[in-house]
């Protein structure tokens, strides 16, 4: 989790742009557009006011992006000497605890080197939405991590293709795939296995979504992860669709 994945999923959540975020926080429109793309690290919230403005702007609950921001530096830092805090530290135990126990170190390796993830957030998601208790991952609290827990009995992972096999307390498996291999069509996989990979992306989709997103092809076309999302967004919407007559 940084800045730039935070500021980026808000502004298209609002349908709005770098420019009117540029506005908002008084900053130039180069500059919004280097922190999005990375060029240019995050400022220390203690040495700036911008955080502020852009919560405002994006809606976010006051601190939000500061709080963001100082795990993002810290994990940077840590990352240099090999080591990073989890961002949830609880829900991680939990994460561990539950996945297949000839898995689990190897999970271990993958996850701790960050503090929060694509892997994590992957299964944080996909362990959430099987126990349907949402997609905050980064608001778990005590009781919907006692439901989640009591929920899901343990959890797998392919490493190759990044399906997740869930099984339930209650008895059943769940098993969703991440990616999709078309050796014709090389640069909408691309951008598939992008938005398939990015939980804050396609997180929420279903099994039919999911299956319907892949089914789109494209001629003298590259489709990027955000078509994806907002084919997504569109695929929900009900004025998109006339009702069914009886």
């Amino acid at each position: 989790m940084d800045v730039a994945l935070v500021i980026r999923q808000r502004l298209d959540e609002l349908g709005l742009d770098q420019r009117d975020l540029a506005r908002a926080a008084d900053v130039t429109e180069s500059y919004v557009s280097q922190l999005l793309t990375r060029k240019k690290a995050p400022p220390a919230p203690e040495r700036t006011d911008i955080y502020d403005r852009m919560d405002r702007f994006l809606k976010l609950a006051p601190g939000e992006l500061a709080r963001v921001a100082e795990l993002h530096l810290k994990e940077e830092l840590k990352r240099r000497i090999g080591v990073a805090a989890p961002l949830v530290p609880e829900l991680r135990a939990l994460i561990l605890r539950k996945c297949d126990r000839d898995q689990r170190e190897q999970v271990r390796a993958s996850i701790e080197p960050q503090s929060f993830g694509d892997l994590e957030r992957l299964v944080a998601l996909t362990l959430l939405h099987v126990a349907r208790l949402g997609a905050d991952v980064l608001n778990v609290t005590a009781k919907r991590r006692a439901r989640l827990d009591a929920a899901i009995a343990s959890w797998g992972w392919d490493p190759t293709t990044f399906a997740l096999t869930v099984t339930l307390t209650a008895g059943g498996r769940k098993r969703f795939e991440y990616v999709e291999r078309d050796e014709t069509n090389s640069d909408r996989e691309k951008g598939l296995m992008e938005f398939l990979r990015d939980p804050t992306l396609s997180g929420t989709a279903s099994a039919d979504e999911l299956e319907f997103l892949k089914g789109l092809r494209f001629k003298g076309r590259r489709p990027t992860a955000f078509y994806y999302y907002r084919e997504l967004q569109s695929l929900r919407d009900p004025l998109h669709f006339r009702a069914l007559s009886g």
